[in-house]
């Protein structure tokens, strides 16, 4: 008797929080459980595979989908990853985290800044992809039908790439067509935990067109009207700590924020934001070396000397200096430069805004 009544209130439960089954490329993953996989990716010439987790909550909910590794130079959001496979935890998820440990793995074993060495394509210029097209494009489709499509919110994580000294920040991308969506992705921005926020203004954006390509990860989740937010964090081919644990942090307060959770604690919010409306790119117009005389986080007023390039036998080609008043988003951190390489990217219009 007392075995019935167990079975009845554990059925009771099950049908009160509306558990089930998460299906992943035709696999199931229970409730309260996570389950790894490794999609084959391939075409006639080449081969890859794509790793996976994919964690099902213990209570019925949204939907959260998760890349990291479209560039696979960027370690930061790599590691955090695998940091992530632990602290999230299914027996206290509300819905279903689709974490892309590596997007894009042959980048990564290769030791390839921004681009697959498989096809010299770069991932997140790809989107939506194409079913026969390159590896790239074939990764692209992949993640636009079997994580973008299947999201209720969606985060693309990224890092500076092997030259890029990078000022870490979350950004949301914002349109006046989607006002709840790019509502939804600002408050999504303000729960990753870092202080600067950049708005990818999207208004006036042809890859907004239905009838064209997205290119990016994001823009593909944004423009099927999918909240979406990236993190930039860590630079310079490096796997530093500091940055590892700020991804996970804000990866997990964002989950708690999202209500996906069954902890009842709030969620975390920083006393102010810097949000960065524009920004202004600086190209080379030369091959050659550069120096810079600043770094990334640094303000800088128009006109200020930023650094120099100069031929290989060290005569000064070119000056560059700021385009505009701004913080220093990006700049190369490495001496090799080419023509029309951007070698500096500055955020314009920056405000303070204390978080309501």
């Amino acid at each position: 008797m007392r075995y019935i009544i167990s079975v009845i209130l554990l059925l009771s439960y099950f049908q009160i929080n509306g558990q089930s089954s998460f299906y992943f490329f035709g696999e199931e993953v229970k409730p309260g459980t996570k389950k790894h996989f490794e999609i084959p990716i391939s075409n006639d010439n080449n081969s890859t595979t794509i790793p996976i987790t994919v964690f099902c909550g213990i209570q019925d909910g949204k939907t959260l989908g998760i890349t990291a590794g479209i560039h696979g130079y960027e370690y930061p959001p790599i590691i955090a990853g695998q940091k992530l496979i632990k602290s999230i935890n299914p027996k206290s998820l509300k819905g279903v985290v689709i974490l892309v440990q590596i997007a894009n793995i042959a980048s990564f074993q290769k030791r390839s800044p921004f681009v697959n060495p498989i096809d010299n394509k770069n991932l997140n210029r790809m989107f939506p992809g194409k079913k026969n097209g390159t590896i790239s494009e074939r990764i692209a489709n992949f993640i636009t039908k079997e994580v973008i499509s299947k999201s209720d919110y969606f985060l693309d994580i990224h890092g500076g790439d092997a030259s890029e000294d990078l000022m870490s920040y979350s950004a949301y991308y914002s349109n006046s067509s989607f006002p709840n969506t790019s509502l939804e992705g600002k408050k999504m921005a303000e729960s990753l935990l870092f202080e600067n926020i950049v708005v990818f203004d999207t208004n006036g954006k042809s890859y907004m067109k239905k009838s064209l390509p997205s290119l990016y990860c994001s823009a593909e989740a944004f423009k099927r009207g999918i909240p979406s937010v990236d993190i930039e964090c860590g630079g310079l081919g490096k796997a530093e700590n500091k940055s590892i644990n700020q991804i996970e942090s804000g990866v997990l307060n964002l989950i708690n924020h999202l209500d996906m959770t069954i902890d009842t604690s709030n969620p975390k919010f920083n006393p102010y934001y810097n949000y960065i409306n524009e920004r202004a790119y600086h190209k080379s117009s030369y091959n050659g070396i550069f120096y810079a005389n600043k770094k990334a986080g640094d303000f800088v007023s128009k006109g200020m000397k930023v650094g120099n390039i100069t031929d290989y036998f060290g005569n000064i080609q070119e000056t560059i200096n700021a385009k505009s008043d701004g913080i220093i988003l990006i700049i190369t951190g490495t001496p090799p430069v080419n023509k029309n390489e951007t070698i500096l990217v500055l955020g314009k219009s920056s405000s303070i805004n204390p978080k309501k």
